[in-house]
């Protein structure tokens, strides 16, 4: 039989997750890359309900993520669009160019 991994260390797994996600999201300035960071710290947030559900022997971290990653490809489907239109139109994915342009 499996052994399963404590508690503590599926949820410093999914802190760990969440914080590199936002740093990718603070640091990079390419909005693709920004994106990617942000459904890294939506899929560490999954982990996390999955981690405690299972802790607690219930279903619901696991309706949890399932919620997660529904709004998850619904997010990345609209961002995608968005960045598409964006490139159309600017030429450049870079985030602080796009903040200097007007028009």
């Amino acid at each position: 039989m499996l052994a399963s991994i404590p508690t503590e260390h599926g949820l410093y797994l999914a802190a760990a997750l969440f914080i590199l996600g936002l740093i990718g999201v603070l640091v990079r300035r390419n909005l693709i890359f920004m994106l990617l960071s942000l459904e890294i710290m939506l899929n560490a947030t999954g982990l996390a309900f999955i981690v405690a559900g299972a802790r607690w022997g219930e279903a619901e971290g696991q309706i949890m993520f399932m919620l997660i990653l529904t709004l998850a490809a619904a997010e990345a489907a609209v961002a995608l669009a968005l960045i598409l239109l964006v490139y159309r139109r600017f030429g450049t994915l870079d985030a602080d160019r796009l903040s200097r342009m007007r028009g």
